[in-house]
């Protein structure tokens, strides 16, 4: 496998960073995973703006421009001859002293990883996945926007902890105010009436890039949908449910605490979408 780091392009057992860098010892950085389908990188400009979006909130000065990024991630996805598979891209703060000060840190380091990925069992999008609600909260908007996608995923982690703990595929983490958020990687889909609603970004959830292709299919397919702050009320009498993310795509929710989620089953209508959004996924993006 061949990782790129700052500029270089590296066999995996000479890939390093520093004991000092700041991505390592506070969390320090921002990250993308992108998917590529069919020869092509999906939404790759989106996802490079959100990524520069993250580290200008964070003031992180990435050093390069999207341009360059960008090729760096087809370069990369090139040199490992993937046609198919998932890119992870990680800008840490770079090396810096111990102590907390970012900029004492004089140069961002950039890194590009790209391989293969199976985040749920392929029976899990015939059969749907089961949730259950954790007890960690999503972080606060006023702690650090949920919109930044930070190294700092340690809360998710615990979330998804509580969700194997409990046997279940996936945990749903709400806000402190008891509100839906997400999943501890997956934005949340609902269907109830022939109607999609989805919790707003205002309650702790990250707005996805695949989150945004449901937006563009549900007007396509002239279904109604909308960002509605949500209890597991609505999750509970909904007769579907479904989530969405890079690496999970979009699967079926069919259980959130034991209890089914329509007739337990995967529905419809979340067919539909599954399958509109892979005829989308294989044709478009950038050509590798």
């Amino acid at each position: 496998m061949k990782i790129y780091i700052d500029g270089e392009m590296l066999d995996e057992a000479d890939a390093k960073i520093s004991v000092f860098d700041h991505g390592l010892l506070y969390g320090d950085g921002v990250f993308e995973g992108i998917r590529m389908y069919n020869g092509r990188v999906f939404r790759l400009e989106e996802h490079i703006d959100r990524l520069y979006d993250s580290a200008r909130v964070i003031m992180l000065d990435i050093g390069i421009d999207k341009q360059a990024m960008t090729e760096a991630v087809l370069e990369t996805v090139r040199a490992n001859g993937l046609s198919e598979g998932y890119v992870r891209l990680v800008v840490t703060r770079g090396v810096g002293s111990l102590g907390l000060n970012p900029f004492q840190c004089p140069k961002a380091s950039v890194i590009v990883i790209a391989a293969n990925i199976t985040l749920y069992a392929p029976e899990k999008y015939q059969n749907g996945l089961t949730v259950v609600t954790c007890s960690t909260r999503r972080p606060t908007p006023a702690s650090l926007s949920p919109a930044v996608k930070s190294l700092n995923y340690l809360n998710n982690v615990m979330a998804k902890v509580e969700a194997i703990h409990a046997d279940a595929d996936e945990g749903l983490m709400l806000n402190e105010q008891g509100f839906v958020a997400e999943c501890t990687g997956d934005n949340l889909f609902l269907i109830h009436g022939g109607r999609i609603t989805t919790p707003p970004v205002s309650s702790g959830s990250l707005p996805g890039i695949t989150w945004k292709v449901i937006f563009d299919i549900a007007a396509e397919k002239g279904v109604p949908i909308e960002e509605k702050q949500m209890t597991r009320y609505e999750i509970y009498t909904a007769d579907e449910a479904f989530l969405t993310g890079t690496a999970a795509e979009v699967i079926p929710m069919v259980s959130l605490d034991r209890r089914p989620i329509g007739d337990g089953n995967p529905g419809k209508m979340t067919a539909e979408f599954i399958e509109r959004f892979r005829e989308i996924a294989t044709s478009t993006g950038a050509e590798i």
